[in-house]
């Protein structure tokens, strides 16, 4: 048990900190291939002058402009969602919940809709998606009867308010504004194209304030996983934590939907990763946020690379490989008789 002052007490198991340890080497690795690979690479042998700012000219632009920003963000945005799905995960005791399922991201995609459609030039993308989802999430609070507290009926209302907002943003691009929907389709899907370091710095500021209160949450999340009698008995105050990991879970996805825009199924598959893999129980935070920034750096350098999947947003392909691992997982837990 590693104790941070009164406050957070995080459990460490040997098991969990080897596959973190691959993680982080896997990272790196899909770091490297990021900025090295295709034919503006930096050849692998000047990655670290380049890095260090030793680079050449157009070893220096591809680094600062091309490709380190975009990765920088990867990274973030990933990391961001694997922590979201994990504590979301974790506090409803479903592994098929994530802030997608409660319409985060089809929130965040109506606000920029009415961004880039109806108020062009007024109201920024990464605000507008911000409002879109700050409003789902205020909807589905109010929806529930009972704010955050409940995961059943969070999941339920989600589900409610993600159908509303796709409808919504579906009018607004067939009806309203049909000339102009090219605009926004790569920002609907997810998109990693054109990132700067602004960008960057947005999610990381986020994360390093985020992961504090979430270091402090870890240890009653992991006891809340017991149930909601003995969590309240040992003092961990179920309705409280749950409701706080939630809103944690909503600030942490809604600043990787403002830098990327709505990508899909990182939240939702990292954590099951994480946890499949380490075999832990409990939230499995760090590990969670390294498989988060695996999958989505990993998804990005496919479609920067791969000529099949050349030019799609990042956000195609991480829904087009969750679906399949949602229907797995949905036909696992109706042969065990969860669902």
């Amino acid at each position: 048990m590693l104790r941070v002052g009164r406050v957070i007490a995080l459990p460490l198991h040997s098991r969990a900190l080897l596959w973190a340890a691959l993680y982080v080497v896997l990272v790196a690795g899909i770091a490297a291939l990021t900025l090295t690979l295709g034919r503006l690479g930096i050849p692998l042998d000047r990655l670290p002058a380049v890095v260090a700012g030793s680079g050449e000219a157009t070893e220096t632009f591809v680094l600062d402009r091309l490709r380190g920003p975009r990765l920088t963000v990867a990274l973030g945005a990933g990391a961001a969602l694997g922590m979201a799905g994990a504590l979301f995960q974790s506090v409803t005791r479903n592994p098929l919940g994530s802030p997608d399922v409660i319409g985060l991201g089809a929130g965040a995609g109506a606000g920029a809709a009415v961004a880039v459609l109806l108020l062009p030039g007024a109201v920024s993308v990464p605000l507008g998606a911000l409002a879109g989802s700050a409003l789902a999430m205020v909807l589905v609070a109010l929806a529930t009867g009972t704010g955050l507290r409940h995961p059943g009926r969070l999941i339920v209302a989600g589900i409610g308010v993600a159908a509303m907002a796709h409808a919504f943003t579906q009018y607004v691009v067939a009806v309203l504004a049909r000339n102009e929907a090219t605009v926004l389709s790569a920002y609907i899907y997810g998109s990693l194209g054109a990132r700067s370091w602004d960008h960057a710095a947005t999610i990381w500021l986020v994360l390093a304030a985020a992961v504090p209160f979430t270091l402090a949450l870890a240890g009653p999340v992991a006891v809340n996983e017991m149930g909601d009698e003995l969590a309240d008995s040992l003092g961990a105050r179920a309705g409280r934590t749950r409701t706080a990991a939630v809103v944690l879970s909503v600030v942490l996805s809604a600043a990787a939907v403002a830098v990327a825009g709505p990508i899909a199924f990182v939240s939702l598959t990292a954590p099951q990763i994480a946890r499949r893999t380490t075999r832990v129980p409990g939230p499995n935070l760090a590990v969670s946020a390294l498989a988060g920034a695996l999958l989505l750096a990993a998804a990005d350098l496919v479609v920067q690379q791969v000529p099949a999947a050349e030019g799609l947003p990042v956000g195609v392909l991480t829904m087009a490989l969750g679906g399949v691992y949602l229907g797995w997982l949905l036909v696992r837990e109706w042969r065990r008789g969860v669902l």
